[in-house]
């Protein structure tokens, strides 16, 4: 059917007849994106106007505005209507009358309505109260009845927005800021709000806003490809959920993406992201043209002709060769010859950076034109640039976002094209993969006065996540390619082989530290042999710490920290030549001696709770962004001691009672203690760290009282446990991926490690032990690492014998504890 036998049938059918062809029209396959959202706009004019023209025969002086996004002829699927009846005032009760006519029919179809009944004094009055109506009333366009009412407010509330421009952009701008902070940012958020989020849609209208005032303009290169690839992704889903939804939430991402004929949602949300960060870019470029038009205005022309000592031009201060600062900015001398000097962009970046500026819209677009390829290899000025820009802290960020925007960064660094806009499906990470790599890099530059090379520290920092835009192992994959760009970059062989190194191996310290027994000499041998060197110990020390605290708050803490900085003393050690020597079991303390002693006499187990703190971490670095020393400790958790007389299940008890309790833990430690000789039975000693999940700790007699009961058996543990998950059940559609248990070979000499990735949830630790148990291992220590939602858990077992488990038998348990916590 053509647009206009739709709109015929529209008007002699009425509702039921739009409402025929508002469904035909969105499910056309042939008509989608602008071409759709323009036809569904055109659509409803003509029922509108109808509805209108019908109520509206005996006068004048009314008409019917569409505002909003209504107004820009932008409807998606579920959008709601925005509309203005604008009247003169003379027949009040005939407009309250026509307003009947027309909202009525719009809900008896369930369509979402947003509508007022004004006058144009009470709509330019309103407007001045409400920022949010006067910026709907810019797009504000006629549908019906009197088209001079319609231009005569359009003009007024024009002017109205050009003359308090000055007073009301910022809070245009405040009320972008609050929502950014309200919704985070969307290009980096895995379920974004495509309409709320910095850098959507409403950042979209604002900057249509601020082109209005005529008081600054957005950069329109890109703009408004990438506001149609939102309203595109926001149509889509619209028809996926067939609600007016504008958050893209994972469960229909896979969805959204075949229904824009895209890859997978992996792609899908790479182009969200694009979009995004155009849009976001363009409003930090606008935002800062319009405090520099304000604060030119606020200045008295005398004054201000004083500043400039009588000259046109604003004061220019050198920052390095061809750049120079200019009215708050970066920008490139007059002097400057960018087809003549390959390194200029690099220096541009570094002496902004340095100097705590944005670079210039203008200056980045002429780079960007006219600048030649460097050569291969780099000279060496553009290598120390590199440096220098990376060292500059937090200022990195929005310059590094400037030359990106204009696509200097893929020409300086074609590998980095695979990483931009790549989503992170890990709710551990916060970032983009692209965006982590700069933040790893400004953490990194807090760290550089620990190292002797930092410019392979902030190169590696750079550059670690690189391989993940590749199939396979991204550490493996990254070696390959970091080998490959340090050389062009101009690093010599040696410093080449250094930063693949740290690339390869960027995850082995944190893992190592967290998931390994740091007491066996095979943990500490094996890193020493990977690492080397004590220069890439140090190195890599720094880049573990910096790759962390760049991931987000969950994948750092002060117990990680003091776990690495153990395993790198260690390692350290080794490294220097001082021998390894096999661990003996260490004496117990008075502490568990006594409560071992306690729990022979009482028959049952015994506890203790002690908070474990270490003084704060400090730096002299001298860097801004380098956490300072608070004078607190910073907690590591709190130690938890139980001393049982030799018992099956003690294990999964203590581990189910303090899953019941809302504990998590991060380290178990058991071991049988050796008793003086003339007391009988054996005890064994549980030396744990836990935490709070939230609130404060319980208290130690619960905790005892529970475990007497799961010991004897009156405590159902999985039933309890059960309950909880019942009442608590996982979103719909989130299905998180199958567990994984795989035998560690050659990790340890005095016992089988095995290691269990796994979905984390309330009670896991319970149901391994109960299976390890169930399958006859003694559990040496349990090393328990989570990040985010998942679990990476290592166990060292042995046979009741004390040795480690044969290589067939030590599979088997992998795979019958594997096919447990699958079902």
């Amino acid at each position: 059917m053509t647009s206009t036998d739709t709109h015929d049938e529209t008007q002699d059918s009425g509702p039921s007849g739009y409402a025929a062809a508002r469904l035909r029209l969105l499910t056309e396959e042939a008509r989608s994106g602008p071409p759709r959202r323009a036809a569904l706009a055109r659509l409803t004019d003509d029922w509108l106007t109808g509805l209108f023209a019908a109520g509206a025969e005996q006068f004048r002086g009314v008409s019917l505005i569409a505002v909003g996004g209504y107004g820009r002829g932008e409807l998606s699927p579920r959008s709601d209507l925005d509309l203005l009846l604008l009247h003169d005032g003379s027949d009040p009760k005939a407009v309250a009358a026509l307003a009947d006519r027309l909202w009525y029919p719009v809900w008896d179809l369930g369509i979402a309505l947003d509508h007022s009944v004004r006058t144009p004094a009470e709509a330019r009055r309103t407007a001045g109260e409400d920022l949010k109506v006067q910026l709907g009333l810019l797009d504000a366009r006629h549908i019906a009845g009197d088209l001079g009412l319609t231009a005569a407010l359009r003009t007024a509330v024009l002017a109205d927005w050009r003359n308090q421009a000055p007073k009301r952009l910022p809070e245009l701008r405040e009320l972008c800021a609050e929502r950014a902070e309200r919704q985070g940012e969307l290009q980096y958020l895995l379920e974004p709000d495509l309409k709320e989020a910095r850098g959507g849609l409403r950042d979209a209208t604002a900057l249509r806003a601020v082109a209005a005032s005529w008081l600054a303009d957005a950069p329109r290169e890109g703009l408004a490809d990438a506001r149609r690839r939102l309203l595109d992704v926001r149509d889509a889903l619209h028809l996926t959920t067939g609600r007016a939804t504008d958050r893209l939430a994972l469960q229909e991402q896979d969805q959204v993406a075949a229904a824009l004929g895209l890859l997978d949602a992996d792609t899908l949300l790479r182009q969200v992201y694009e979009a995004a960060r155009g849009i976001a870019y363009a409003g930090d470029v606008t935002w800062r043209e319009v405090d520099r038009v304000l604060r030119s205005r606020a200045v008295r022309p005398r004054l201000r002709a004083m500043i400039g000592g009588g000259k046109q031009n604003a004061e220019r201060s050198p920052l390095a060769e061809g750049v120079v600062e200019q009215d708050g900015e970066a920008v490139l001398a007059r002097a400057a010859r960018p087809e003549r000097d390959p390194v200029l962009p690099l220096r541009a970046a570094a002496a902004a950076a340095q100097a705590g500026l944005p670079l210039s819209l203008h200056a980045v677009r002429r780079l960007a034109a006219t600048v030649r390829p460097l050569p291969t290899p780099w000279p060496a000025e553009a290598r120390e640039q590199l440096v220098t820009l990376l060292g500059a802290g937090r200022p990195t960020v929005d310059v590094w976002e400037a030359l990106e925007a204009e696509g200097l960064i893929t020409r300086l660094l074609p590998d980095w094209e695979r990483v931009r806009c790549r989503p992170q499906r890990n709710a551990v990470h916060i970032w983009t993969v692209d965006r982590h790599l700069i933040e790893t890099a400004v953490r990194a530059s807090a760290f550089t006065r620990r190292v002797h090379r930092p410019d392979l520290l902030l190169v590696a920092a750079l550059l670690h996540d690189i391989g993940k835009g590749w199939p396979g192992d991204h550490s493996a994959a990254g070696e390959t390619i970091v080998r490959d760009m340090a050389a062009r970059i101009g690093f010599d062989r040696a410093d080449a082989g250094i930063l693949a190194a740290l690339v390869r191996h960027h995850l082995l310290l944190v893992e190592t530290a967290t998931r390994r027994d740091l007491d066996d000499p095979a943990t500490v041998r094996a890193v020493a042999d990977t690492v080397g060197a004590q220069g890439t110990l140090e190195l890599l020390h720094a880049l573990t710490e910096a790759d962390a605290l760049a991931t987000g708050p969950a994948a750092w803490s002060a117990w990680r920290a003091s776990l690495v900085a153990d395993l790198v003393t260690r390692v350290s050690a080794v490294l220097a030549g001082d021998p390894l020597e096999e661990p003996e079991a260490a004496a117990p303390t008075a502490e568990q001696e006594r409560l071992a002693l306690e729990a022979v006499v009482t028959g049952g187990p015994v506890l203790s709770l002690r908070a474990r703190t270490e003084p704060p971490a400090g730096s002299t670095t001298g860097q801004a962004d380098t956490p300072q020393p608070t004078g607190e400790p910073e907690p590591l958790g709190v130690e938890l001691l139980i001393a049982v007389p030799d018992q099956a299940g003690v294990l999964p008890a203590v581990a189910g009672v303090l899953a019941l309790h809302r504990l998590t833990v991060r380290t178990a430690e058991l071991r049988t203690l050796e008793l003086p000789e003339d007391v009988e039975g054996s005890v064994l000693l549980l030396d744990w760290r836990v935490a709070a999940e939230y609130g404060s700790l319980p208290q130690a007699a619960r905790l005892r009282a529970d475990l007497v009961r799961a010991l004897d058996g009156t405590l159902n543990i999985a039933g309890r446990l059960a309950e909880r998950d019942a009442a608590h059940p996982r979103r719909r559609g989130v299905v998180p991926p199958p567990a994984r248990v795989t035998v560690a070979p050659a990790a340890s000499r005095l016992a089988t490690v095995i290691e269990v990735r796994a979905q984390d949830a309330p009670g896991l630790l319970f149901r391994i032990g109960q299976a390890l148990e169930d399958a006859g291992m003694r559990v040496r220590s349990a090393h328990v690492s989570t990040l985010g939602a998942n679990a990476v858990d290592a166990f060292y077992v042995t046979q009741e014998q004390g040795v480690p488990l044969p290589g067939d038998e030590a599979v088997a348990v992998a795979r019958e504890l594997e096919e447990m916590l699958r079902a």
